[in-house]
């Protein structure tokens, strides 16, 4: 069984099965070697700002990143896009390749940048990999921390009130138009912590996001999850009488940042 690094490590091209049909990105007129323009770390990796953020801060090797990207060999061909698939990924940045890890944590939410990634910071010639340096157009759509937020221990002021004591904040909005209904399918990331910053459960120690039906989970995961669309990032507060009742594991009131992913 292949290590659940060497899984996120390959992510970008175990993608690339999914753009099949897509129309190709195409490459930059730089593709094929770094400019002169462009900056560049002691490792190798170089760099250039495409368009600046707004955010002002900057994702940790340990965070969870939602990005757009497209990544290109340097004979100009496209091997895997999320653009071209028209859904950004999220994806905890310390498992995936080093020049990701070296790369994005100097970006800012909103910002734009291209990657010349070297080989021995990319796949290192491992068998079925993109070879040689790749390039990459990379945008920080949002970033979060696995570690527990501030407000963990009970909910904000500015939480929005739903049924049965479950409270609720946009973290990030949706692109989506529809909400999911009790019998529908989802597809999610999920952290979940207790109120004193333990952190009992993470879709990110898996290979792939989460998969379910909305009426086989916790109550206030049926009932939140109704609220959201396709592409949102929410925090929930949800007490212990729509959690596990007290009956087990974890106990008390719990909270979940949960992004949905897709709807069937």
């Amino acid at each position: 069984m292949k290590s659940l690094r060497a899984l996120f490590s390959m992510l970008v091209v175990t993608a690339a099965s999914l753009a099949a049909g897509a129309a190709d990105i195409p490459a930059p007129e730089d593709v094929a070697a770094v400019p002169a323009d462009a900056a560049k770390s002691e490792s190798g990796l170089a760099w250039k700002v495409l368009e600046k953020g707004t955010g002002t801060e900057h994702p940790a090797s340990t965070d969870v990143v939602t990005v757009h990207y497209t990544g290109w060999t340097t004979d100009g061909k496209m091997f895997d896009s999320s653009v071209a698939r028209g859904r950004s990924i999220t994806f905890p940045l310390n498992k995936l390749i080093t020049g990701w890890g070296e790369g994005v944590p100097m970006m800012v939410t909103g910002e734009k940048r291209r990657l010349w990634i070297p080989e021995e910071l990319a796949y290192k010639g491992r068998a079925g990999a993109p070879a040689g340096m790749l390039v990459f157009d990379i945008e920080l759509i949002d970033f979060q921390s696995l570690k527990a937020p501030s407000d963990v221990a009970a909910p904000p002021a500015d939480a929005e009130k739903g049924r049965g004591g479950l409270r609720s904040k946009v973290l990030h909005a949706g692109t989506g138009k529809i909400h999911p209904d009790t019998q529908s399918v989802v597809t999610v990331n999920y952290i979940g912590w207790k109120t004193d910053g333990f952190m009992f459960d993470t879709s990110f120690n898996q290979p792939r996001p989460a998969k379910f039906q909305l009426n086989q989970v916790i109550r206030g995961w049926t009932e939140g999850l109704q609220l959201m669309v396709e592409g949102e990032r929410r925090r929930f507060w949800i007490p212990e009488g729509m959690a596990y009742e007290g009956k087990q594991e974890p106990r008390g009131m719990l909270v979940f940042d949960v992004e949905l992913i897709a709807i069937e």
